[in-house]
């Protein structure tokens, strides 16, 4: 009866450990920004590329590719400005002046640590 117990206190401090990793928020600063075809405009006789926005997003450990998640008039998030983000599955959602975003992550990339070399 007791090993239960312990196993039910265990397993309800760990469920509360996950989930407050996964809230933890990054901090990170948007490094590039390039105009990528995201999809066709049709029209009767022909069809357009429809552009969107991908940035690239620099962390300590990571760098992300993230890209808008449908083509809409979004200003341009300039570069070398710091955001604070939280991953929600496959998208990335930060405030920045007042406004906020979500963005799809098309990529990652793990990046060095400082002081270690590599081949």
């Amino acid at each position: 009866m007791k090993l239960r117990a312990l196993m039910l206190v265990f397993a309800i401090l760990f469920t509360r450990v996950s989930f407050a990793a996964k809230s933890a928020s990054t901090v990170g600063t948007i490094v590039s920004e390039k105009s990528v075809e995201c999809g066709q405009k049709k029209s009767k006789k022909s069809s357009t590329p429809v552009l969107c926005q991908q940035y690239v997003v620099h962390t300590t450990t990571t760098e992300y590719e993230i890209r808008q998640p449908k083509p809409s008039n979004q200003e341009i998030i300039p570069a070398n400005t710091a955001i604070q983000f939280v991953i929600d599955k496959d998208k990335m959602k930060f405030k920045l002046n007042g406004k906020n975003y979500e963005f799809l992550i098309v990529g990652t990339l793990a990046v060095a640590a400082q002081g270690t070399t590599q081949p």
